[in-house]
């Protein structure tokens, strides 16, 4: 994507983040951030931190779904598909099963800790083969295995209220989040970020093989360590700062490669500033909607990636025939 396309993207963003600072049940004009006027506090200590997650969740989720899009060279590849978010997703239904949620910190950190172990398990079961192959199948077992624990949790919960809370959490959604929840995803979105930046070269050799890549110096061992730990870091910090928000990964690739062209290192930025110009609009969006409560940001985003992945499917086959 040539740098008009990039510079409109960024504005894009930014207008998106304006939008969300000022959406809401109650509307509050931007002329209100002002120390002298009491609305201020409704975007100092709701509004942005909001906003700033949705950006940083936005970015990381379309990011990671680029980078997998093209280690795998499948254009239906998405983040969950390496048990990191199902993984994310199980560590925190443990906090909320063993009422470890109370405290606010833990809950992320078991978040994290369920991201850490299916990166440690996906590096395990694959080997230091770093067959793309074994590497799919690897991480389509932790997914599946994640899903049934965290399905098992819901209906042994010791209560209805643990369960409501579980399936509540799993929807995903950014209300009630403060400056905390940005200290605990930004840094972490950050790293995993710089760690798939560093995949575009080698992303590009792939495109021609295996063996071609690595005749141009790709170390394929070096390549799956990187995708494997910039994925955990950036969506493990999504789903510890958000729950599962999916699809992201999916659609935003897709959006931006007629634009960017369909060489994997040339959309890696497009797709972060695409992924976080669509979370953050479909987030003002929800606040937007007038619903007796507010609609739950994962549920909004999987009734758009629904559509899309079976178009997608439709496109393929017709392509194919």
């Amino acid at each position: 994507m040539n740098r008009l396309g990039l510079f409109l993207l960024l504005i894009g963003c930014l207008a998106a983040a304006a939008l969300s600072v000022a959406a809401g049940k109650v509307w509050v004009p931007l002329d209100a951030w002002t120390a002298a006027d009491p609305r201020s506090i409704i975007i100092v200590e709701l509004r942005l931190p909001r906003t700033v997650l949705a950006l940083t969740i936005g970015a990381a989720l379309g990011l990671s779904g680029a980078v997998m899009q093209g280690y795998l060279r499948n254009p239906l590849a998405d983040p969950g598909l390496l048990g990191v978010s199902p993984g994310a997703a199980f560590g925190a239904v443990m906090s909320l099963y063993f009422g470890y949620a109370a405290q606010a910190w833990l809950l992320p950190i078991f978040a994290l800790a369920g991201a850490a172990t299916a990166m440690a398990l996906l590096a395990l079961i694959a080997g230091r083969s770093a067959s793309l192959v074994l590497f799919t199948l690897a991480g389509l077992v932790i997914t599946n295995i994640a899903g049934s624990l965290t399905a098992l949790a819901i209906s042994l919960a010791p209560t209805p209220f643990v369960a409501s809370e579980i399936i509540t959490w799993l929807n995903g959604a950014l209300t009630d989040r403060s400056w905390d929840d940005v200290k605990l995803a930004l840094p972490l979105a950050l790293a995993g970020a710089a760690i798939l930046a560093t995949t575009a070269r080698s992303l590009d050799a792939l495109t021609l093989g295996e063996g071609a890549a690595r005749s141009m110096g790709v170390d394929p061992r070096r390549l799956q360590a990187a995708v494997i730990a910039g994925t955990a870091l950036t969506v493990g910090a999504s789903v510890a700062a958000a729950g599962v928000i999916g699809f992201i990964g999916l659609m935003v690739p897709h959006l931006v490669r007629p634009f960017a062209g369909n060489r994997p290192g040339a959309i890696l930025l497009p797709s972060a500033l695409g992924g976080a110009l669509l979370l953050t609009l479909a987030d003002a969006m929800v606040r937007i909607a007038p619903t007796v409560s507010e609609l739950r940001l994962g549920i909004v985003m999987s009734m758009l990636g629904g559509p899309f992945f079976l178009a997608l499917l439709l496109r393929m086959r017709k392509g194919l025939a």
